[in-house]
């Protein structure tokens, strides 16, 4: 099954499924950027939007992309605010974003579905603004090297989404290929995670303000 048909069909049921990657990675989110505070920000793979609430509350325009469908639908349902703009794109395709235009970029759970990190990492330098920002906010490669990604159950069959190995380095040399320098790097575990490798890395990467 293709990614893309995977999350179409577990749209139907991805708020509802007990999930503690998701829980932990909306936890985090919130508790990183609900200081910030700017005019646009680019979510990409917003899926049915349970970010993108906290992102309409501290930008004045958000764009939210998604490939899935039936994510996209479900999140327009849920997410009632003016000032956010939903639609259907492929990141693997040159993005529908104008150049500078974007001050910061959010990703959360879907670099584990991109096999090419530098084509996503170069398209957020392009749409990035001077001083701009890019948060990531990922499936460890830890949790990766133990065999999970990302899956779901409906009427008793478990469906594995395709998934891509990306190390930290992965990561780091994809900004520093593309212009974008790291500001911060952490690592996060579920309050049930106690001795386990942690759950989710997160990176707040910026911009130069000496970029074209």
């Amino acid at each position: 099954m293709s990614i893309q048909k995977a999350y179409d069909q577990w749209s139907a049921t991805y708020d509802m499924d007990e999930n503690l990657t998701r829980d932990l990675d909306q936890t985090i989110t919130k508790n990183i950027l609900a200081g910030f505070t700017c005019n646009t920000i680019l979510e990409i793979g917003c899926g049915t939007g349970k970010n993108t609430h906290l992102l309409a509350q501290i930008a004045q325009t958000v764009y939210a992309i998604d490939f899935s469908q039936g994510m996209i639908a479900k999140a327009r349902l849920q997410i009632q605010a003016e000032n956010v703009i939903f639609s259907v794109a492929d990141l693997t395709k040159k993005w529908a974003i104008e150049d500078h235009s974007i001050d910061l970029v959010v990703c959360n759970l879907v670099l584990e579905h991109i096999e090419n990190l530098s084509f996503v990492f170069g398209e957020v330098y392009r749409v990035l603004g001077k001083g701009g920002k890019f948060f990531i906010s990922e499936l460890h490669p830890f949790k990766q090297y133990q065999g999970n990604q990302a899956k779901f159950q409906q009427e008793g069959e478990i469906t594995k989404v395709q998934a891509f190995l990306h190390h930290i380095s992965d990561f780091l040399n994809a900004a520093n290929e593309n212009g974008l320098r790291l500001l911060k790097l952490d690592e996060w575990w579920h309050e049930n995670d106690h001795n386990k490798p942690p759950r989710l890395v997160t990176f707040i990467l910026e911009k130069s303000i000496n970029s074209p």
